[in-house]
């Protein structure tokens, strides 16, 4: 499966995890997100929405101030 690439750098709490959820419902359940986003709030948002929503955060890194994330949907 093709992985989608997001990037939602420049955007403020809770904005990149809301336009991830919005990008998730369009793709297909097994389907790789890669996220990106330099908001410092964000690995704790997305690894709460992962635990909350049933999508699996399979990988996250950060470099100089910008995340990413690895999100597998898991659900519909």
């Amino acid at each position: 499966m093709e992985r989608k690439i997001f990037d939602f750098t420049g955007l403020k709490c809770p904005m990149p995890v809301l336009k991830a959820r919005r990008a998730l419902k369009s793709m297909t359940i097994g389907q790789l997100a890669e996220i990106i986003a330099d908001d410092p709030a964000a690995p704790i948002d997305f690894q709460h929405f992962c635990e909350t929503s049933g999508n699996k955060l399979e990988q996250q890194s950060e470099q100089q101030g910008s995340f990413t994330f690895l999100i597998r949907k898991s659900t519909e």
